[in-house]
């Protein structure tokens, strides 16, 4: 019995403590003959288990409720010493309630990515301590694709997960080892510019168009589409206020780069009204992508 109960124990433990991320990894190195590839494929697992075997945040996690993410590294150079430059890809996606669809929330491809990695070397991680690039980059990911899923659930829900993210960052940035892609100088589309977005209190009214979009908006789709997209509309408003407050803000860019495809879908169905507002908003927002919004005036 005492067995049995043990066995229990353990189950029902491992339940109440499931990791947060259900997380894809791929490494890939497509172009580099010097190394020998099964660096990459260990390379490839220890991440695996570094993104969904540790334990992210305190909250509860069932298993069905683990977010789904991936991760493609792709190597393009090694400068000996173990030393690599990469690009990082990065998605996750959001279950929308009552329906099998799942709605992107980031999608972020990361060019400034070096790191060093010996085979087998243990993959290890401190909040408020540099330990290495590549876990340094991993786990400021975690954060922010917790914290984007947590706050398309409650207002402000990933306020945490932000505040762990710009802890890494903040670590990082006195580190020549960490490279480039933590300070405001490395660029303008950065990890530095992401937290900044995402921490900034002039523009914390971004955590809003989180909420409203999904869990106002996505998730009472079901019900009645129309209503609903009366929300995602109110959001995107609201995102209009960044044109003001934070021109050029690199949220923005990962908003749209995200969710174009998902808007153009959404208002296919729409009123006409509705179409032309929404492709007055979309056109001002990401004029890059105006084209792609016009076809949801085409639409029937």
């Amino acid at each position: 019995m005492r067995i049995i109960s043990s066995i229990l124990f353990l189950l029902i433990t491992s339940v109440a403590c499931a990791q947060e991320l259900n997380c894809q990894v791929k490494v890939i190195a497509p172009n580099l003959q010097s190394t020998d590839p099964a660096v990459f494929e260990t390379l490839q697992q220890s991440i695996f288990e570094f993104m969904n075997n540790r334990k992210w945040t305190n909250a509860t996690y069932k298993p069905e409720e683990k977010i789904q993410c991936s991760i493609l590294i792709s190597i393009t150079q090694e400068s000996g010493n173990d030393k690599f430059t990469a690009q990082i890809t990065l998605q996750s996606n959001r279950p929308v309630l009552y329906s099998s669809y799942n709605s992107p929330m980031l999608y972020l491809v990361d060019k400034d990515f070096g790191f060093q990695y010996a085979q087998y070397q243990a993959l290890e991680f401190s909040d408020n301590q540099f330990q290495s690039n590549l876990t340094s980059v991993l786990a400021f990911y975690a954060y922010i694709i917790i914290g984007l899923d947590e706050d398309s659930f409650a207002p402000k829900g990933g306020a945490a997960e932000f505040q762990k993210a710009n802890s890494v960052v903040t670590a990082a940035q006195s580190q020549p080892a960490a490279g480039s892609g933590w300070k405001a100088y490395d660029g303008t589309r950065n990890r530095y510019w992401l937290i900044n977005n995402l921490t900034n209190s002039k523009i914390d009214y971004i955590h809003g168009v989180f909420y409203s979009y999904h869990r106002q908006g996505l998730d009472k789709m079901y019900n009645n589409a129309n209503d609903a997209r009366k929300p995602i509309t109110e959001a995107l408003t609201a995102m209009g206020k960044l044109k003001d407050d934070a021109p050029n803000a690199m949220i923005t860019q990962v908003f749209f780069q995200t969710k174009g495809d998902e808007l153009v879908n959404i208002y296919s169905k729409a009123t006409p009204p509705e179409k032309s507002q929404a492709v007055q908003i979309l056109t001002t927002l990401d004029a890059s992508n105006a084209p792609k919004y016009q076809q949801i005036m085409k639409s029937n």
